[in-house]
């Protein structure tokens, strides 16, 4: 087998991404049948439910402690790295956000800003605590049933 069919017959690699795609996918079809607007970018887009950062990183974790070993220095790895992306997903992303949102208000204030910007901040960056529990509720879930 070549070093390409290793990489993408990698279930470490693929489970993960099809995983990130449909949640990313299911994100864009809520929004459409919400807004009756078609948002592509929301493909590839933060924030919203549920975190598909959460569900990858969980999903591999579960996997790794489901076929190398829940006792093994990998699996802790990637559980630490799991932890680090969900408080970065509920912690500072979501606190950004927050800030983004405060900034785009007084800039459209008037007479409360004089500062001219190009465009908007983004403003859905990070997630709310319920959003990143169902991220890893998926990624559990698959990451056991793979």
């Amino acid at each position: 087998m070549s070093d390409l069919q290793k990489i993408i017959y990698n279930k470490y690699l693929y489970i993960p991404l099809v995983v990130w795609f449909c949640i990313q996918s299911f994100k864009v079809i809520y929004e459409l049948v919400v807004t009756k607007k078609f948002n592509f970018k929301r493909i590839l887009g933060a924030g919203g439910m549920p975190s598909s950062h959460t569900a990858v990183v969980t999903t591999i974790s579960t996997m790794i402690g489901r076929f190398e070993g829940f006792d093994t220095s990998i699996f802790a790895l990637a559980v630490i790295f799991s932890l680090v992306v969900m408080y970065d997903a509920a912690g500072v992303r979501r606190a950004a956000g927050k800030q983004a949102r405060l900034l785009n208000k007084i800039i459209e204030t008037p007479g409360l800003s004089s500062v001219q910007v190009q465009e908007k901040l983004v403003e859905v960056l990070g997630h709310t605590p319920l959003q990143v529990l169902v991220g890893a509720i998926i990624g559990i879930t698959v990451g056991m049933l793979a």
